[in-house]
């Protein structure tokens, strides 16, 4: 299956690493397997055929406390849409699955690196994200 878009260009739109105190990176540095990835993908659309496609990831503690620390970054990828795409079908796995699972390799690497350059050394995910399984989910 060929691709139906073509990257134009991606970017880091929005980064936050919010550890408000050294007790809060203290707490976070010990508690960091708490930890855990929220993703959630926006798409908007621009003229002739293009769009904007926002994957947000989050990092923060499944637990609520005073002391945690919080991560976010918003990475755009703008795509141009073959023409012969129309339909909402069509476009859905495009901007829900194909673009994310291409783009997510630097997705993570550059929020690993805004992990590290935070003091929180050697953190890695536990399991890959999978943007087909994400997408079937989200369908139901």
């Amino acid at each position: 299956m060929s691709k139906k878009y073509r990257i134009l260009a991606e970017f880091i739109k929005d980064v936050s690493a919010e550890t408000p105190n050294v007790e809060s990176f203290i707490y976070t540095k010990e508690n960091i397997s708490k930890y855990r990835l929220h993703i959630d993908i926006n798409t908007n659309p621009l003229k002739n055929k293009m769009a904007e496609v926002n994957v947000s990831i989050k990092f923060k503690s499944s637990e609520e406390q005073k002391n945690n620390s919080y991560f976010e970054m918003i990475y755009t990828t703008v795509v141009k849409i073959d023409d012969d795409v129309n339909t909402k079908e069509e476009l859905e796995p495009i901007f829900l699955k194909e673009v994310p699972t291409e783009v997510y390799p630097k997705i993570e690497k550059a929020f690993l690196e805004i992990l590290n350059h935070s003091g929180y050394k050697n953190v890695s995910f536990e399991s890959k994200v999978n943007f087909d399984e994400l997408y079937k989910n989200r369908k139901n």
